[in-house]
């Protein structure tokens, strides 16, 4: 392998990463309905996406296939891990328990907290008593409710977890953690 073709071959590695890493966060924003941004990200995905192809298959060499899906499958990777850090969305969370007081703890605990939290009576399996508690949040403070809950000494609680994709209204936030 001469040195040209290193390099060659690093180039499309390096090219195909970035260019599945917008991809990744076309769809992302796509998902939470930002659409500003995915007209540029388009734009730019196509352009690197035609050369690449354009590389890949004019060549004779098993190489540039290779390192094209190795190169997807890393942008893929690096996308994934991007998104989790900006955490878009909303979410409706239920949680539900058995004992009122541990209810009504969290619940009060979320509201010191600054969080709008609504809690209910329900009905569990055969009847029996069981308490909902109700939080709309953002994604990125998810886990200020999971602390607080186990802080709270409820471990491995029962969760409904819903993406929302549209809250009028306020959505109380408070701190990250």
């Amino acid at each position: 392998m001469t040195q040209q073709l290193i390099l060659t071959l690093l180039g499309l590695f390096l090219v195909t990463v970035i260019a599945n890493i917008l991809a990744t966060l076309k769809s992302i924003l796509m998902a939470t309905k930002i659409m500003n941004p995915v007209y540029v990200l388009v734009f730019v995905d196509a352009i690197i996406f035609a050369t690449v192809l354009g590389k890949v298959t004019s060549s004779q060499e098993i190489n540039f296939v290779i390192v094209y899906a190795l190169g997807k499958t890393l942008g893929t990777y690096i996308g994934s891990k991007i998104e989790d850090q900006m955490a878009l969305g909303i979410l409706e969370v239920d949680l539900f328990l058995n004992h009122k007081d541990k209810m009504i703890e969290i619940a009060e605990r979320l509201r010191t907290e600054g969080y709008t939290v609504n809690n209910y009576l329900a009905r569990g399996n055969n009847g029996g008593r069981r308490y909902k508690l109700e939080l709309v949040i953002k994604r990125k403070e998810f886990n200020i409710f999971e602390n607080i809950v186990t802080e709270c000494g409820v471990l491995d609680p029962t969760l409904k977890i819903k993406n929302l994709n549209k809250v009028k209204g306020k959505i109380t936030a408070t701190r990250l953690v």
